[in-house]
């Protein structure tokens, strides 16, 4: 990794399949076990010697902005690459590339992975590839396009969802990260570009080097309710390890509880969670598995809440039942309701008390 030193995030989607979680935060920046899941991101960069992260995001930068003055004095700079037109996978980083100076890393900012990343760039050394795509093997190739390789690792072609058995030997799909020589870029003109429709398949056909590494880590989308919890799940099973949330100390049952947190006698929590930054649970209250508060959430007397996420300064008020909920900053739950799985709490939105949400609820429901 002695030469890389450079990546590029692709985050600038909108997120519509958790929204209104992503009504006021871009997907990238939800709170993901502890803190934005882009900063988990940026960490894994920096533990690799990554000194400079690129964020490819759209047209509203702010938010973006704003994160990126965290890093400020952490060793690593963050720097903000606005797409004010959507330009597809490729046509962001196509657009920065003059900003970058040799060998570098693309992400897509909204997959949770802990491949190992500086081995795929030592692959990609060592075979001297143009383009290095990181690879994950399914059981089910009819969902996927499939990078047919080669005994090297090379790959010889792209097949879109063949059917299972069709493609002997060939079973590994596109993870989302590459690893990537400005030149082999430079060759496609501005503007909208696809990488997994126009910039590798072309690079294959010129014959030029493009290298399949396959990767044993985790690799999983957080795009819908369940995926965002699933993901959520494995992080804190310990399945990856996640920088933020190895941020706080868990003890031998997998319970996580910051500074500030009041857990009032007879409460029960189950790990493995996570309790944030002033947290405070009444007696009673039954918390966990699966569970992630975020700072200053207030849960009531007797509360049930598992496989959950509850974002900051929200109120769980007594005896509420929640399991699969993803819950906004400042929401407000009246006592007694009963939620289903896959509900999904905007931020500031007010439940009244005993109401009960069926699975899939979406508050404030979607304007069309």
């Amino acid at each position: 990794m002695a030469r890389v030193r450079e990546a590029m995030i692709v985050a600038g989607g909108a997120g519509t399949r958790l929204r209104p979680l992503t009504h006021g935060t871009p997907k990238p920046l939800l709170p993901f076990c502890g803190g934005p899941f882009l900063e988990g991101v940026v960490l894994r960069l920096a533990a690799i010697g990554i000194e400079r992260v690129l964020l490819v995001v759209g047209a509203d930068t702010a938010p973006f902005e704003a994160f990126a003055a965290t890093f400020d004095g952490r060793g690593v700079s963050v720097e903000i690459v606005p797409e004010p037109e959507p330009l597809d996978t490729a046509g962001g980083v196509r657009s920065a590339l003059g900003r970058v100076t040799g060998t570098f890393l693309v992400l897509n900012g909204d997959i949770l992975t802990d491949v190992d990343l500086a081995a795929a760039v030592a692959r990609h050394d060592e075979v001297g590839a143009d383009a290095t795509l990181v690879l994950t093997r399914v059981e089910d190739t009819s969902s996927f396009g499939v990078c047919v390789r080669d005994d090297t690792g090379r790959i010889t072609a792209f097949v879109e969802k063949p059917a299972p058995g069709s493609l002997p030997g060939q079973d590994a799909v596109n993870a989302g990260t590459y690893v990537l020589e400005p030149d082999a870029l430079a060759r496609f003109p501005q503007g909208r570009l696809s990488f997994e429709r126009t910039v590798f398949p072309d690079l294959v056909t010129a014959g030029a080097h493009v290298h399949g590494w396959i990767g044993d880590g985790v690799w999983a989308d957080l795009g819908t309710p369940e995926r965002f919890l699933a993901g959520q799940r494995l992080a804190l099973s310990g399945a990856l390890r996640w920088p933020t949330l190895d941020a706080v100390e868990a003890d031998a049952h997998g319970v996580r509880v910051a500074d500030g947190v009041v857990v009032e006698d007879g409460a029960h929590l189950e790990g493995p969670l996570l309790l944030q930054a002033g947290v405070h649970v009444a007696a009673g209250a039954r918390l966990g598995p699966d569970l992630v508060l975020g700072p200053g959430v207030r849960v009531g007397r007797d509360a049930r809440l598992a496989d959950s996420v509850i974002l900051a300064s929200s109120v769980i008020g007594d005896e509420v039942e929640a399991e699969g909920l993803l819950a906004g900053r400042s929401v407000h739950v009246g006592r007694g309701t009963r939620i289903g799985r896959e509900v999904v709490l905007g931020d500031g939105e007010r439940i009244a008390p005993g109401s009960h949400l069926e699975p899939a609820t979406l508050r404030p429901a979607p304007a069309d």
